[in-house]
């Protein structure tokens, strides 16, 4: 997918900045052609000649370089390439990013260009919770910049928490995701979801029965996180709640990372008010009634006994909410038989405004594949399509909503 494009790679000065010489080696192993920007803060931690030696092109440094400059080389660099890359965006380059400051060679590029442009932010985890950076990556995504990550883990500071530099693998599949998008007429994606804010659920929750156990289910969070990306490429603000799964961030879209269905329901009461709620997820109905603080162990080969209490219902807690409920609020149900029958029935005891019904019993495949066939179930109707890729469903599916939602007073 990235055969023949060309990369122009905007490295900013934090500690991660050691991967994104791993993340040229990733780009041109895929055939991806990339030119090298370093910040002056990036120089301190890795060197213009390691970036230029892996690129096999030159590393551009100063905004006023005598021999780039003779050709205006910073407005070439902006429009020379397929997408620009972000990587690492520390706190300060996404400020002076989301500020329209040019005041060297990086943010003059940044500032110039029509390209499309991902950040992978990467910084200590106050600087990335601060209400200052949240401020500037809204004013981001709002002015279309895709985001991957940051990823939750270790600090070099000895501190734990989101701010991790998203994996080099994780960037180059957002890059792929960037620029597979297809144009519309006008050249970009239709932004029929411009100004609103989209919250989505997506994967499984893992319910624990002890240290090493839990309760779960076979979802993938390949629809969720569809439909998360197709939302943001349609222009919303999207925050996207999502329980343990392996398929990468989208890009252009705040992620909330949680394992149980009750730290999932306390992230989406966190992110409300939304325009639209999208409830994708494949929540544990059960938990463990207590979980063990040891490992079970046999005793003698019989099972210990496992008694179960029931989670709280994030989809009915939002959709029978009074002040603050989303104006519109869309379900799934994932059935193993007589799928729109249920899918009605559940349509009437949560409250919601539409459900996104599907069969996912073995022989169908969808339950982690790649492929989905849905049934719209409304109030009114139900609107049935046939098989389609996840992606496609999601483009369709942000589409039908943006004609649903309520007008803008």
């Amino acid at each position: 997918m990235l055969q023949g494009r060309r990369i122009l790679l905007v490295i900013g000065g934090g500690i991660a900045a050691y991967k994104s010489l791993d993340l040229i080696r990733r780009l041109r192993e895929r055939g991806a052609t990339v030119r090298p920007i370093l910040t002056e803060s990036a120089q301190e931690f890795i060197t213009p000649l390691s970036a230029a030696a892996l690129c096999g092109e030159p590393a551009h440094t100063d905004l006023f370089d005598r021999n780039l400059e003779t050709e205006i080389g910073h407005i070439r660099l902006a429009r020379d390439a397929d997408a620009i890359v972000v990587a690492p965006a520390t706190a300060n380059l996404m400020a002076r990013m989301a500020g329209g400051h040019a005041d060297d060679l990086a943010t003059t590029v940044l500032l110039a260009t029509t390209l499309p442009i991902l950040i992978a932010p990467a910084m200590n985890v106050r600087m990335w919770q601060h209400p200052a950076t949240q401020r500037n990556l809204a004013a981001l995504t709002r002015d279309g910049v895709m985001v991957i990550g940051p990823n939750e883990g270790a600090m070099a500071e000895a501190e734990w928490g989101p701010g991790r530099l998203a994996e080099p693998l994780e960037i180059v599949a957002a890059v792929e995701g960037l620029l597979a998008r297809p144009p519309s007429p006008q050249g970009g994606e239709e932004q029929v979801l411009a100004g609103r804010r989209v919250l989505v659920t997506s994967g499984p929750t893992h319910e624990p029965i002890d240290p090493v156990r839990y309760i779960a289910n076979r979802s993938s969070g390949r629809q969720g996180h569809a439909i998360a990306a197709a939302a943001a490429a349609a222009g919303a603000e999207v925050t996207l709640v999502s329980g343990p799964v392996s398929v990468p961030d989208p890009a252009g879209v705040r992620v909330v990372r949680v394992e149980t269905a009750r730290e999932m329901l306390a992230a989406v009461e966190a992110a409300l008010p939304a325009d639209i709620a999208i409830f994708a997820a494949a929540v544990a109905d059960w938990r463990a009634a207590g979980e063990a603080e040891q490992k079970l162990k046999k005793d003698g080969g019989e099972p210990p006994p496992l008694r179960l209490a029931l989670n709280p219902d994030i989809l009915a807690t939002v959709a029978r909410r009074g002040e603050g409920r989303p104006p519109l609020v869309v379900g799934f149900a994932a059935e193993t038989e007589r799928v729109v029958e249920h899918a009605k029935a559940k349509l009437a005891r949560k409250g919601c405004d539409l459900i996104v019904a599907n069969d996912v019993s073995p022989a169908t495949g969808i339950m982690g594949g790649a492929d989905n066939a849905v049934h719209l179930v409304m109030k009114d109707g139900v609107e049935s399509w046939p098989s389609l890729d996840k992606e496609e469903v999601a483009r369709r599916l942000v589409n039908r909503l943006a004609r649903m939602r309520p007008q803008t007073p």
